[in-house]
C-alpha cells in the first residue's frame, strides 16, 4: 500500500516541481497539501469508504432498477387494461348499433302495422256508413211505400165507398168471411 501511496504522491506532486524552494519541505504549502489530501485519501480508503459509497449507489440502482421494473409492470398491466377498456367500448358500441337498428325496425313495422290498422278500421268504418246509408234507403222507400199504400188505400175507400151499395157490401163481406173460413180448415 505504500507503493501506491508514494507513487500517487510522484504523479500529484509533478505540478509543484514548478514551484520554488525544496518541494519536500515542510515549509512548502504545496507539498503539506498534498500530505493532507494523500493523509484523506488513505483514511477513505482504510476505512473502506468507496466501497460503502460503491455499497450505496448499487443499493440505489438496484432500488432504481426495481422501480422501473415496476413501473414497467405497471406500463404493461395499464396497457393490457386499456386495451380490455377498448375492445369493451367497442363490443358496447356495436351493441348499441345494433340496438338501434332493432328499433329502427321495430319502429318500421309499428308504423306499417298501424297504418294498416288504419286502413282496415276506414274500411270499417266506410262499410258501416254504406250499411247505414242503405238502411236509410230503404227506411226511406218503405215509408214512401206504406205512405203510398196508405194514400191508396184512403183513395180505394174513398172510391169504393161512394160506389158500393149496401148489398154489394154485404156481398163483399160475406165473400170475404168464406175465404177466412176456407183458409183456416
Amino acid at each position: 500500500m505504500r507503493k501506491i501511496v508514494t507513487l500517487f504522491a510522484l504523479i500529484a506532486a509533478t505540478p509543484a516541481f514548478a514551484a520554488s524552494g525544496p518541494f519536500f519541505s515542510l515549509r512548502n504549502t504545496d507539498f503539506v497539501v498534498l500530505l493532507a489530501f494523500i493523509l484523506f485519501i488513505a483514511v477513505l480508503v482504510y476505512f473502506r469508504v468507496p466501497g460503502i459509497l460503491s455499497g450505496m449507489l448499487d443499493k440505489r440502482a438496484a432500488g432504481i432498477r426495481s422501480e422501473l421494473d415496476e413501473a414497467r409492470a405497471l406500463r404493461e398491466e395499464a396497457q393490457s387494461l386499456l386495451a380490455s377498456y377498448e375492445a369493451k367500448q367497442a363490443e358496447v358500441q356495436e351493441k348499441s348499433e345494433r340496438l338501434i337498428a332493432h328499433a329502427k325496425a321495430e319502429a318500421e313495422t309499428a308504423a306499417e302495422q298501424a297504418k294498416e290498422d288504419l286502413e282496415k278500421s276506414i274500411a270499417r268504418r266506410m262499410a258501416s256508413a254504406d250499411e247505414q246509408i242503405a238502411s236509410a234507403r230503404a227506411a226511406a222507400v218503405r215509408e214512401v211505400r206504406d205512405e203510398a199504400v196508405g194514400v191508396a188505400i184512403s183513395a180505394a175507400r174513398e172510391v169504393i165507398a161512394k160506389q158500393m151499395t149496401a148489398t154489394e157490401a154485404n156481398k163483399l163481406i160475406d165473400a170475404a168471411i168464406s175465404d177466412v173460413d176456407a183458409k183456416m180448415h
